[in-house]
């Protein structure tokens, strides 16, 4: 199972003609950690804003089993377990929330400050 944390990596790492060659610099600068974290949450995890609430589709890894994540979106917090059961990198095939199928991809935004369970399966 995969978590999302927090990563943080560096700003320039030296080329081959620079004499400390690999060396990175400049680590812990906030926009960084912060493209970092919308590249992992987004591009990778697959959860993204839309207008009409969050889109889940993820691109990850095929030996990933699974991952969970707590999203926090406009007055709600959403419990959100992807299961990956025949290890494919992309393609959602179901949504639910609390239970019922969704159509698409995209979460609604319910704005009602409570937690709601989104389940996704991939294949």
């Amino acid at each position: 199972m995969f978590i999302a944390g927090q990563f943080v990596y560096a700003q320039t790492i030296a080329g081959s003609d620079a004499q400390t060659t690999g060396e990175a610099k400049n680590s812990w600068l906030a926009g960084t950690a912060a493209w970092n974290y919308v590249v992992l949450t987004r591009y990778i995890l697959g959860v993204g804003p839309d207008h009409d609430g969050f889109v889940i589709d993820p691109s990850i890894p095929a030996d990933w089993d699974d991952f969970e994540m707590t999203r926090e979106f406009r007055g709600t917090t959403d419990e959100i377990s992807v299961e990956n059961p025949d290890g494919v990198e992309s393609s959602v095939e179901t949504v639910e929330v609390n239970g019922d199928t969704i159509d698409g991809t995209v979460v609604p935004a319910f704005g009602d400050d409570q937690a709601h369970d989104v389940r996704v399966v991939m294949a």
